[in-house]
């Protein structure tokens, strides 16, 4: 199968040095300090107290490679927008398209009953990925594994090894078994989920509300929850996530109280908002908090807890850099 990993960073790095020990014919798309690491020195995975180096084809020009079978794309879900012209270079008339990011995919509402034209404007301007990639294409994931670039062209691998697919109309297709057979044979955990929505909206809310407080503590996922005024905080966005879920057919299998628990054994971890925040890399708090967001004023649902957080958060992300700074042009008066 020939496989292309478009965006090796963490997550991609992690993907594609997995997929390096299988027999896919694998292909990366990096640029800049990645690409150079990764072409003169290969790509590394940290593992459990072990250190794998894997010699991968790596290029940041997607015209040279052709034509892909399957093609992830792993990159900071506010970056792929930008990427659909170097995407739809890796594409034949049957490659599937595997959206292994976080937020609202541009796919999201094809196939769901009664919206199946509805695109974001924070997820997918112009409907730009919808009309150049297609959502035909689409084969939904839910990333669970964390991971973080140590340094150019090495990647830790801190937990997880779950990647879980789905199309999005629910059925089990050919093409979805081979994609999970081909992760399954790199050695990770790829369930075939009947009803992926329900996956990405239940880490979605995690995300939503997790990342942008982390953005203005500077807390770990441990210190936030262990704090009882920040918690309580995180309950609040957690339930207007779930309304908003909700309101469209959407239910969620946990509670906040339940999406709290399960994630405090992670304790110190750092979401990757506030990794990024630290690091002066742009945030992609649009296509995930925007997300619900505009998804709630869609369906009349209010949130006004995550207003609030994601307007503080597009704030101090703008001071440091890390965020378009027209976003603070004057407004109407209150």
């Amino acid at each position: 199968m020939k496989v292309c990993v478009f965006g090796t960073g963490a997550i991609g790095g992690y993907l594609a040095a997995r997929l390096a020990d299988s027999d896919a014919e694998l292909t990366c798309i990096a640029r800049g300090k990645q690409l150079e690491a990764i072409r003169s020195r290969g790509l590394t995975l940290i593992e459990n107290d072990s250190r794998q180096n894997h010699r991968v084809n790596c290029t940041d020009q997607p015209g040279q490679v052709g034509p892909q079978d399957v093609v992830f794309i792993t990159l900071k879900s506010h970056t792929v927008p930008a990427a659909a012209a170097g995407i739809t270079e890796l594409l034949g008339p049957d490659t599937a398209v595997v959206t292994a990011y976080n937020g609202v995919p541009w796919w999201f509402f094809y196939g769901h009953q009664g919206s199946e034209s509805v695109t974001l404007e924070s997820v997918d301007p112009g409907r730009g990925l919808w009309d150049q990639i297609g959502p035909e294409r689409a084969i939904g994931c839910v990333v669970y594994p964390a991971a973080r670039v140590v340094e150019p062209g090495v990647i830790e691998h801190q937990f997880g090894n779950r990647f879980a697919v789905g199309e999005p109309d629910g059925n089990q297709t050919p093409r979805l078994e081979s994609i999970a057979a081909q992760l399954v044979a790199a050695g990770l955990e790829a369930p075939l989920e009947s009803s992926i929505r329900t996956g990405i909206c239940t880490k979605l809310v995690a995300n939503a509300s997790y990342n942008p407080v982390s953005v203005l503590t500077g807390s770990s996922l441990g210190r936030m929850i262990n704090d009882v005024a920040v918690n309580r905080l995180l309950c609040r966005m957690m339930q207007e996530g779930i309304e908003v879920a909700a309101s469209l057919g959407i239910s969620g299998p946990l509670s906040p109280a339940e999406l709290l628990e399960a994630t405090r054994p992670l304790g110190e971890h750092k979401t990757s908002m506030l990794q990024d925040l630290e690091a002066g890399r742009s945030l992609e708090l649009d296509p995930i908090v925007g997300a619900v967001q505009e998804l709630g004023r869609l369906h009349a649902i209010p949130t006004p807890t995550i207003d609030i957080i994601l307007a503080l958060a597009k704030q101090k992300a703008t001071l440091a850099g890390c965020y378009p700074a027209a976003i603070l042009k004057p407004m109407a008066k209150c």
